[in-house]
């Protein structure tokens, strides 16, 4: 068994029971209480702003876990921190539990897609391809694993064990996502599972692997 394999059997062993420790939400209760999230992730969080993560189908355990982070500002940012401070432990449920519901729309991915517009790196063929190299397999080089450890072969995630669903998010989230970990800006990873993997991996490595990741379906 390598490093990387046992490490990953220690964090979801750890996370396992995660989505019992919270009581059921009210899928119609989130819908009325989802309006102010409107504007950033939609009206029902198929966000259509790059930077914004996509909560529609993402999984409920997920949600309710990063929001009660934003609430107890373990996870930083400030305009989630403020939304989530007014938020009872109901309303999270009840949020949660509507966006889970809610049904992801495909979007079509643009020809002329950049990865990063500042510096002009295009989203080719060849780079996807290096994305799914890495998402499936890893870098055994530099000890990185395979994403598809907690994040499962389609990128659906695993509810049970709180991992989210990755697939349908747009590349300039994923990318900022990766850094955030990468540089210690995100700290609420379960172990520090997510900064100990991206400290690991090229910048050349994040941009292929969000490259691939926004294209799963």
């Amino acid at each position: 068994m390598t490093k990387s394999s046992l490490f990953f059997l220690i964090c979801i062993a750890s996370l396992g029971c995660v989505s019992s420790a919270f009581a059921a939400g009210n899928v119609a209760a989130g819908k009325s209480k989802a309006a102010t999230c409107a504007g950033c992730h939609g009206e029902d969080g198929n966000s259509m702003a790059p930077i914004f993560p996509r909560l529609a189908g993402q999984n409920e355990s997920f949600l309710v876990r990063e929001l009660t982070d934003f609430k107890g500002h373990l996870r930083s940012d400030p305009s989630m921190e403020a939304f989530a401070s007014a938020l009872s432990e109901q309303d999270i449920q009840d949020l949660s539990a509507y966006f889970a519901n809610q049904k992801a729309i495909v979007v079509k991915a643009s020809d002329d897609e950049y990865v990063d517009e500042d510096e002009e790196i295009p989203v080719t063929r060849e780079l996807i391809a290096q994305g799914e190299i890495l998402f499936l397999a890893g870098n055994e080089k530099t000890d990185v694993p395979a994403c598809t450890g907690c994040h499962g072969p389609s990128g659906s995630g695993n509810p049970s064990a709180g991992f989210p669903k990755l697939k349908g998010q747009f590349i300039p989230y994923l990318v900022k996502s990766l850094n955030d970990f990468r540089e210690d800006n995100r700290t609420n990873d379960e172990g520090g599972m997510m900064r100990t993997i991206t400290k690991k991996m090229s910048k050349a490595e994040i941009n292929s692997v969000s490259a691939y990741i926004s294209r799963l379906r």
